[in-house]
């Protein structure tokens, strides 16, 4: 049994890095670009440690999931990642008022809305943009040690469509419906969302390469679609330098995981259940160290980065979507601005942004509820 507090401290560790990578992100090409940030905070709710800086104002609060990087003038207050409108905290004191009214004055760098629309745009790419960095920076330390699954195939089940197809153990994956495969894990997860579709796969034997199409078999004992290959025992050690290449594959595969995820549940062959929140995360947490913690304290580090790799590609991923309250919905506006040459009014912006805002927190509240529902079954 491992301890709720180890689950606890990973948890607010990890989540803290994934935000702090991406709000840093937005702030580090904003100020780059003259725009002007009010506050960097990390977590919801109410603050628990304010540091006034020359221009802009540090801030972590109670609830250890979420942050916001709030420049000057934006349209549509609301958190870039989990919700900033439940961040501010309406009880400093009329003094403090002051002084924040006094900094304000004093404070260097233009309004949001007088940068140039470039300068914009690229402050709102940053965020996600820095999840990516940040996930293969940890990829290289995971990679490093553990190596990379290749996509050979160890072995065929007979009578499933992979032999029919003409696939045999040993082959060597290369591409699946015009995507590369470097990982065993991306002929796993494209497999996994299939839903009868034919595969058009590339594959290699005695260094010849072949093509084939395939159609997966459904099985109704599993509820879902099979091509019949067995794999992922083949590892490629990399302490060397092809830990660069693979620990981009590594990432590659977490984002393309991610993308295929969201089209798999958008066209409705996901369940409730499929979809965790923060405490889904913390259940995941906690279940890693238990299942991990027999083989030694550096296994369950490896495997906490790894986690960080998946939330920090998923956060970058699932923030770029075109929605409004996300970096993605912004982009929207921006890119707009850009090819047209207006920009939308403020106002309608705003509103736009703020209806988002309050169906993302809808979503939020079902998926916690959901979380806490499984969390007691």
């Amino acid at each position: 049994m491992n301890s709720p507090v180890l689950t606890i401290i990973s948890f607010v560790l990890i989540f803290t890095v994934v935000v702090v990578s991406h709000e840093f992100g937005h702030f580090i090409i904003a100020r780059i670009n003259g725009i002007q940030v009010n506050e960097f905070s990390v977590g919801m709710g109410p603050a628990i440690f304010r540091k006034k800086g020359k221009s802009t104002e540090f801030v972590i609060r109670l609830l250890p999931f979420g942050g916001a990087c709030i420049f000057e003038g934006e349209t549509g207050n609301y958190s870039d990642v989990m919700g900033e409108e439940l961040n501010k905290d309406h009880e400093r004191s009329t003094e403090e008022r002051r002084e924040e009214k006094r900094q304000k004055e004093e404070r260097r760098g233009m309004a949001f809305n007088e940068a140039p629309v470039w300068g914009r745009i690229a402050s709102v790419v940053a965020g996600p943009l820095f999840n990516i960095i940040l996930a293969y920076v940890l990829a290289l330390f995971i990679v490093w040690f553990c190596g990379a699954d290749l996509p050979v195939l160890v072995d065929v089940m007979e009578g499933y469509p992979a032999e029919a197809a003409g696939l045999k153990a040993g082959d060597i994956i290369t591409e699946i419906n015009h995507h590369k495969v470097h990982l065993y894990r991306e002929v796993m997860i494209y497999s996994y969302v299939n839903v009868g579709d034919e595969m058009e796969i590339v594959y290699e034997r005695d260094g010849e390469k072949f093509e084939t199409i395939l159609t997966p078999q459904y099985s109704a004992e599993a509820g879902r679609y099979y091509i019949g290959i067995v794999g992922g025992s083949e590892y490629i050690e990399c302490d060397n330098l092809k830990v660069f290449p693979y620990s981009w594959y590594e990432v590659r595969y977490w984002f393309v995981s991610t993308i295929q995820s969201l089209k798999y549940m958008i066209s409705g062959h996901a369940s409730a259940d499929d979809i965790a929140g923060p405490v889904g995360v913390a259940n995941i947490i906690d279940d890693t160290i238990e299942e991990t913690s027999s083989y030694g304290a550096f296994t369950v580090v490896l495997n906490m980065v790894n986690i960080a790799v998946l939330l920090s590609v998923n956060l970058g991923v699932v923030n770029m979507l075109p929605i409004p309250a996300l970096d993605g919905g912004r982009l929207l506006f921006l890119l707009f601005e850009a090819i047209s040459g207006r920009r939308v009014p403020e106002e309608k912006e705003g509103l736009i942004h703020f209806i988002g805002f309050a169906l993302l927190m809808v979503l939020m509240v079902f998926v916690m509820f959901n979380d806490i529902k499984r969390f007691f079954v």
